[in-house]
C-alpha cells in the first residue's frame, strides 16, 4: 500500500466517524423532535425541549466535520455528492433551519398559537432531517445515474425509490426510538413513566423495519456483503449489530436506561460501519456501468499533500470537538428542570 492509498483510506474513515458522531448524537435530538408532537401540554413540551437544549447545536458540529471532511479530503465526490443532490440537500438544509429556528423561538411569546406553530415546524423539520438522511444513505447503496464523467444524468423522481423510501422510514424509527431512550433518561415523575411506555411500539417498529431492510438489502444489492464473503471474520458485525439491538428492550426492562441508550448508540454505530464496508471504496455508487463510472476514493482524492497537511488539522480538531461534547453532557447531566431560563 502506497502513502497516498493509505491517506485515503484515512480520510474515508474521517468521513465515517464523522457520519456515526452526527448520527449518534444529533439522532436522538431528532428523535425528540419526531416526539415532540406526541407530548401533551406546555409543561411537557417544554422538557422535551430542554432534554437537548444544551447540546442539539454541539451535535451539528459532526455534520460540519462531515461535509468539511468530504470536502478537503474528497474535492470529486463532495463536487459529485451535492450536484447530483442539489435539491434534496436544499430541502435538508430548510429542515435544518426550521428546527434550529423552533427551538429558539418557541418560548419567546405565551400566545399558543405561536407556540403551536413552532412545536409543528420543530417536529416537521425533525422528520424532514431523519427521512432525508435515510434516502440519501438509500440512494448510496442503490447507486444514482452517473454517466462515464462523473455526472448526473437524472432527475429529482429517480431518489425516491422503494427502496431509499424504506431507507427513510427505517431512519426514522431508528433515530425515533433513540430518542425515546435518551428522554427516559432526562425525565421523571408521570412523564417519565409515560414515555417508558411509548419505548415498546418504537422499538417494534425500528426492529421490524431493520428486519425489512436487512433482507431487501440481500435480495437487491448484494455487492453490500461481497466484503464479508471475502473476509467472513466480518459477518461477527452484522450479528453484533443485532446483538445491541435486541439489548436495548431488554435493558430498558430491567431498568438499566443509561446501558439501553449505550446499546442504542453501539447499534446505530455498527449499523453505519457495515454501511460503510459495503460501499468501500465508491463515495457515490453509480447505477449505470458501477465498475467504471462510480465515484471512489481513489478518483476523487484530492493531492497526497492536501491530505497530509490537512490530517494534521484533522487529528488535533476532532480530539477537541470530542473534549468539547465530554464537557458539554459532563456539565448538563440529570434530570431536566424547568426553570426561568429554560427554552
Amino acid at each position: 500500500m502506497s502513502d497516498l492509498e493509505g491517506l485515503q483510506i484515512f480520510w474515508f474513515m474521517v468521513i465515517i466517524v464523522s457520519v456515526i458522531g452526527y448520527s449518534v448524537l444529533d439522532g436522538f435530538d431528532l428523535g425528540v423532535g419526531v416526539l415532540h408532537w406526541f407530548a401533551k401540554g406546555d409543561t411537557e413540551r417544554r422538557v422535551f425541549l430542554n432534554a437537548i437544549g444544551p447540546v442539539w447545536d454541539g451535535n451539528e458540529v459532526w455534520l460540519v466535520v462531515l461535509v468539511g471532511s468530504l470536502f478537503a479530503g474528497f474535492p470529486g465526490a463532495y463536487a459529485t455528492l451535492l450536484s447530483s443532490f442539489y435539491m434534496p440537500t436544499t430541502i435538508l438544509i430548510a429542515g435544518l433551519i426550521c428546527r434550529a429556528v423552533s427551538i429558539e423561538f418557541r418560548s419567546k411569546q405565551e400566545s399558543k398559537v405561536w407556540r403551536a406553530i413552532w412545536d409543528t415546524l420543530f417536529t416537521i423539520g425533525s422528520l424532514i432531517i431523519a427521512f432525508g438522511a435515510g434516502v440519501l444513505i438509500g440512494n448510496l447503496v442503490s447507486g444514482i445515474p452517473l454517466n462515464h464523467e462523473g455526472d448526473f444524468v437524472g432527475d429529482f423522481w429517480v431518489f425516491f425509490h422503494p427502496y431509499a423510501l424504506l431507507i427513510g422510514l427505517t431512519t426514522v424509527a431508528c433515530f425515533t426510538m433513540h430518542g425515546c431512550i435518551y428522554l427516559i433518561m432526562k425525565t421523571e415523575g408521570e412523564l417519565h413513566d409515560k414515555i417508558r411506555n411509548w419505548a415498546k411500539p418504537t422499538i417494534l417498529i425500528f426492529v421490524c423495519l431493520y428486519f425489512l431492510t436487512t433482507v431487501m438489502t440481500l435480495v437487491l444489492f448484494p455487492h453490500m456483503v461481497q466484503r464479508m464473503h471475502e473476509e467472513p471474520y466480518l459477518f461477527l458485525l452484522p450479528l453484533m449489530s443485532l446483538a445491541c439491538i435486541l439489548n436495548v428492550p431488554r435493558m430498558l426492562h430491567k431498568q438499566y436506561d443509561g446501558r439501553a441508550f449505550a446499546f442504542s448508540c453501539l447499534s446505530i454505530a455498527l449499523l453505519i460501519i457495515l454501511f460503510a464496508l459495503g460501499t468501500y471504496p465508491n463515495l457515490v455508487r453509480s447505477s449505470i456501468l458501477p465498475e467504471t463510472n462510480s465515484v471512489n476514493i481513489t478518483n476523487a482524492g484530492a493531492s497526497e499533500m492536501t491530505l497530509i497537511v490537512l490530517a494534521i488539522v484533522v487529528c488535533v480538531g476532532i480530539p477537541l470537538v470530542i473534549g468539547y461534547g465530554f464537557l458539554l453532557y459532563r456539565v448538563f447531566k440529570g434530570k431536566v428542570k424547568i426553570g426561568k431560563m429554560s427554552y
